[in-house]
């Protein structure tokens, strides 16, 4: 593998001896380079700055058997090479005198010294050489959902929420409003162009939307945010959480996720002679998403909890159709006022994901989608919770799993979605996940104790 910040007379390249110089400027003291797991867990290892021109020429090494889903013990060698473009300054780590940074890095099998088969980032990095293939470059969007809880007196998480506000609500009951402020200036600070932050629907729940990037960068962003959120929630003794669905009976948190596809420079989702503005591709690209909604529902909404959110009745959706109008539907066109702005929003996707498989899933699916091209069904413009079982068979609308044990059967069940994630990451991500369904078969819960120990 050719290293991307070393020239070919060896110097480093431009961008590489950039961040070099920045580290001086800024007074950086130290640097995490870091990566994720399969889970979407943000690890790092942290170097001195001075070691920066190692990291890029050389790379640093560490022990990979310790990251869940990585390699075996007799396997563990691993090297981490930064991506220039991602360097940026830790708002909640620096002084006048003294500053922490952080680069995202790609992982490197040593004995090969190819990129690590098992690296989320590489696994996006797949998708994103197919959708090339196909002429096709991606756009992304999430909009990232979350709660600000209370902590108790020893620093702990509690599930008391920091506000009483609701939908778009200001202060004074939106008493969170100057945390977001902080969010924002933090993300603004590591280069996020914000586009609008809101308090959601329940109480506690907020949601800060970034723009439009190419999925590669949005996927580091959304590592990026999740990190960012729970630090800066910190300095407030605040808890930041994305667990999909922490309160049960309120709405959960969601990751609605905007995709296009962009061709020689134009919008490939766009056509301004279709009733809907959207493509042959768009529309074939829908069909893909909704064809392999079930399994990919095991990469989108990956945890136990996250199948607490998806019911009818919370605002999230859980029926594989799509609309041009309601947000009852899987996947919803949004209105777009510039042929560039078509896309169409995946609702069902929560924050919980790890965002590079999320994404390398869904692209693979749409373009599966366009490979064959798949008829798109019709548009559900009715409020499908409204709708009872029968009707539901009359207009063929299927259901998402309702527990992660059915969504990862239909993973494991489903090749183009499988094969997304490759042949090291699908058994290892079926493994963990299915460990963690069945420890959650077994558990006994505070439901189950208040239910039935005095009844039985």
């Amino acid at each position: 593998m050719t290293n991307p910040n070393v020239k070919a007379d060896g110097g480093l390249t431009e961008e590489a001896q950039e961040v070099v110089d920045e580290i001086e400027e800024q007074n950086v003291d130290f640097l995490r380079l870091q990566f994720t797991d399969i889970l979407g867990t943000v690890k790092n290892v942290s170097v001195p700055a001075e070691q920066v021109e190692k990291a890029f020429t050389e790379g640093i090494y560490f022990d990979g058997s310790s990251i869940e889903g990585f390699v075996r013990i007799q396997e563990s060698d691993m090297r981490l090479v930064p991506d220039a473009s991602t360097f940026a300054v830790l708002p909640w780590r620096n002084s006048e005198d003294h500053a922490s940074a952080r680069l995202i890095c790609d992982v490197i099998n040593t004995s090969t010294g190819e990129p690590f088969e098992g690296d989320p980032r590489y696994v996006l990095k797949q998708a994103l050489e197919r959708a090339e293939e196909l002429g096709y470059t991606v756009n992304c969007a999430p909009e990232p959902e979350f709660f600000l809880f209370e902590e108790d007196e020893d620093g702990r998480a509690t599930t008391k929420t920091s506000d009483a506000g609701g939908y778009f609500d200001v202060a004074p009951k939106d008493l969170a409003s100057d945390v977001r402020r902080d969010i924002i200036y933090g993300l603004e600070e590591m280069g996020f162009e914000i586009e609008a932050s809101h308090h959601e629907v329940a109480q506690g729940q907020h949601e800060i939307n970034f723009e439009y990037d190419d999925v590669l960068s949005t996927a580091d962003n959304v590592a990026t945010f999740r990190t960012v959120v729970r630090a800066i929630a910190a300095e407030h003794d605040l808890h930041a959480t994305f667990m999909p669905k922490p309160i049960p009976k309120i709405n959960g948190s969601g990751m609605h996720t905007h995709i296009s596809l962009f061709e020689d420079g134009e919008n490939a989702f766009h056509d301004e002679d279709d009733e809907f503005d959207l493509s042959d591709e768009a529309h074939s690209f829908i069909a893909g998403i909704l064809e392999h909604a079930p399994a990919l529902a095991a990469v989108t909404n990956p945890t136990v909890n996250s199948y607490k959110r998806l019911v009818p009745g919370y605002e999230a959706p859980v029926y594989v159709a799509w609309s041009d109008r309601n947000r009852s539907a899987l996947i919803r066109k949004p209105a777009a006022r510039i042929p560039a702005a078509s896309r169409i929003e995946a609702r069902f996707p929560d924050p919980s994901c790890n965002p590079y498989l999320a994404f390398a899933a869904l692209l693979h699916a749409g373009l599966d989608g366009i490979e064959r091209d798949l008829d798109c069904p019709d548009p559900v413009r009715e409020n499908i919770y409204e709708f009872d079982e029968e009707k539901r068979e009359e207009y063929g609308i299927d259901t998402l799993p309702e527990n992660l044990g059915e969504a990862i059967d239909a993973l494991e069940a489903d090749e183009t979605v499988y094969g997304a994630l490759g042949e090291h990451v699908g058994p290892k991500f079926v493994e963990a996940k299915t460990e963690e369904h069945t420890d959650y078969l077994v558990d006994v819960s505070q439901w189950e104790l208040d239910r039935y120990l005095e009844t039985f």
